[in-house]
């Protein structure tokens, strides 16, 4: 029986593991980061995988640095790694040892938006499909010869946590196609377009502030494009107001960028560049939980006027 090691982090890389203690192999071991600290009272908390992992039985393996302690991976002598979302790039004494190679399940049809931030990407830009591409591991950002591509239409009601669920789930059922090709050595590398490659670096602070200088079509694809983490943003009266979630709307609005050109009552209309514009549906004011728009203008909002603007001030 084939001995696997798997690495991962977060909760998209779960279902992938689930999926390997189903296929008949054996996994010997799970590499994850290092419990972190987490929420206000900065709790140390297990990874996703780590949870999952425990829940098995499985061996579990916490490295800081995968470069600087790798070798006790070695004594479970694996004959093929598996990683999802790790986090790190593995070194070459490790991408040589296992016979079978080292595999990643990366959310992306690449070898478009190499990185850890994909989804993200794939919904700002507007793309109508997204998928999951597994790829041969190498001491390259995601640069893998491809094994396996799947993609996954982008639906306008889509935001990257729904996305993320989509293509976890469709990660895992690829692993399941994937294997017995690889143990059986029936597999065809495809090598990346190097002259196609984007990139979807880790999302910064900055980049979720709201540019309502942009297209109502921009500026709804970086809402959604956030969405549910870590929030677009905008300000509201000089402190920071999150939107979660709004409409495209067809009409012409006259205004500056980011004025509030219409009070109704399931949102605010604010008007993006060339004159568009979207109606905010949920938000979230400063020190206040997510809500609707419609709550928002009933309560704390209420005040709230058209010809106001936000973002006036951006707080980044």
């Amino acid at each position: 029986m084939k001995r696997i090691v798997f690495m991962g982090t977060p909760d998209f890389a779960v279902p992938v593991l689930k999926q390997l203690t189903e296929e008949d192999c054996e996994l010997v071991l799970v590499v994850t980061q290092p419990d972190r600290p987490k929420g206000r009272k900065r709790i140390l908390t297990s990874s996703p995988v780590k949870e999952e992992a425990l829940k098995h039985g499985i061996p579990v393996y916490q490295p800081e640095k995968i470069k600087e302690s790798y070798e006790e991976i070695f004594s479970y002598e694996p004959d093929l790694i598996v990683t999802a979302a790790f986090g790190q790039i593995l070194p070459k004494e490790l991408l040589d040892y296992p016979e079978y190679g080292c595999i990643n399940v990366h959310a992306s049809l690449l070898p478009e938006l190499r990185g850890g931030a994909p989804i993200h990407y794939a919904i700002q830009q507007g793309k109508a499909e997204t998928g999951v591409t597994i790829m041969y591991m190498v001491e390259k950002l995601d640069a893998g010869d491809m094994l396996l591509q799947r993609s996954v239409p982008i639906t306008l009601e889509d935001h990257v946590g729904t996305m993320h669920d989509k293509l976890a789930v469709l990660g895992a059922e690829m692993i399941h196609d994937i294997l017995p090709a690889i143990f059986a050595r029936n597999v065809t590398p495809i090598k990346q377009d190097e002259d196609k490659v984007t990139f979807a670096p880790t999302i910064k602070r900055e980049q979720e502030v709201i540019d309502w200088s942009r297209s109502n079509w921009e500026v709804f694809n970086h809402i959604r494009g956030m969405h549910p983490w870590p929030v677009a943003f905008t300000t509201y009266k000089d402190k920071p107001f999150k939107v979660w979630g709004s409409e495209l709307l067809d009409q012409k609005y006259d205004g500056e960028p980011g004025a509030i050109a219409a009070i109704e009552s399931d949102g605010i209309v604010v008007v993006c560049g060339n004159d568009t514009a979207v109606k905010l549906t949920q938000v979230q004011p400063a020190g206040k939980k997510q809500m609707t728009a419609a709550d928002y203008l009933r309560g704390v909002g209420k005040d709230m006027q058209a010809g106001e603007r936000l973002g006036q001030h951006e707080e980044v």
